[in-house]
């Protein structure tokens, strides 16, 4: 079995039977247990164990789910830039606390982005506890998307394939990644994405895990491949570079070997996940 991917696992119960419950929401809001979410930052605040913080009921909407009979809620907050800026603010973050994030960041980030209606363009006001918006112009209802992505290791003789964007840190070296369009497999994405930005043809695609990624809202799905050959074209605007790494190499970057070839990405990422995947296979 593939390692747990970061921001994955149980979280809350989300009670979603209570989300067209008004009164019910009102409620739980008004419990002795109810706790608020902290902010700080645009991101959920965290304690020095990596631990989310929390605080008594004050304007949150956000209805996130049940903590055994306890009520948990969000503040409608502003949320923070993309992934590569707050990647270090979270590297602390506790792996038990990691799914409630996501879901609360992913959700803060939709309403700031949806409050018309793609519609016809009328204000829309949030309803179900957060998890759709309602526009009371054309009745119609919106909910918060997550956008798919296929992030692939490519195998060839022992060996596989990462590549660098120009935004990555110095020395950082990842999976190949890329949206999944319509009308399109998981299979036919991963197979376009490695042709497009490599010049690499493969086969023999398979899935391995998933991933939520609240930067901004995507579930990243990983997948290993077969090369069907080695010779690389790289697409520039795509990559700065990309390379092949033996399975030595790619060991001796997880371990945080100082004289590794690359420098991996951190745990909170996919691609770490089949990093090791692989490693173990």
């Amino acid at each position: 079995m593939p390692p747990d991917a970061f921001f994955t696992g149980p979280g809350l119960d989300r009670a979603d039977h209570l989300r067209s419950r008004p009164e019910e929401l009102a409620a739980l809001a008004a419990h002795p247990d109810a706790l608020e979410l902290v902010w700080r930052d645009g991101l959920p605040a965290m304690d020095d164990e990596g631990r989310l913080i929390w605080q008594p009921m004050a304007d949150a909407p956000l209805f996130l789910g049940l903590d055994g009979d306890a009520p948990r809620f969000s503040a409608l907050a502003e949320p923070a830039a993309m992934a590569f800026s707050v990647l270090p603010l979270i590297a602390g973050l506790h792996a038990g606390d990691a799914p409630l994030f996501a879901a609360a960041l992913s959700l803060a980030r939709w309403h700031a982005r949806h409050l018309y209606c793609a519609n016809c363009g009328h204000d829309t006001r949030l309803i179900r506890g957060g998890w759709s918006r309602s526009c009371p112009r054309c009745s119609a209802e919106h909910f918060p998307r997550v956008d798919p992505v296929a992030i692939m290791l490519v195998e060839w003789e022992g060996s596989v394939l990462l590549g660098r964007q120009p935004h990555y840190p110095p020395g950082r070296y990842s999976a190949l990644a890329g949206f999944i369009e319509a009308g399109e497999s998981i299979e036919d994405a991963v197979r376009r994405e490695v042709k497009e930005e490599a010049g690499i043809v493969v086969t023999d695609v398979t899935y391995v895990a998933s991933q939520p990624w609240p930067f901004p809202s995507s579930l990243m799905i990983g997948c290993l491949a077969k090369a069907a050959s080695s010779e690389l074209t790289i697409d520039r605007t795509e990559l700065d570079d990309a390379r092949w790494f033996t399975r030595d190499e790619v060991e001796r970057a997880i371990r945080g070997d100082e004289n590794a070839p690359f420098q991996p990405p951190p745990r909170t990422a996919i691609a770490r996940t089949l990093f090791e995947h692989w490693l173990g296979a």
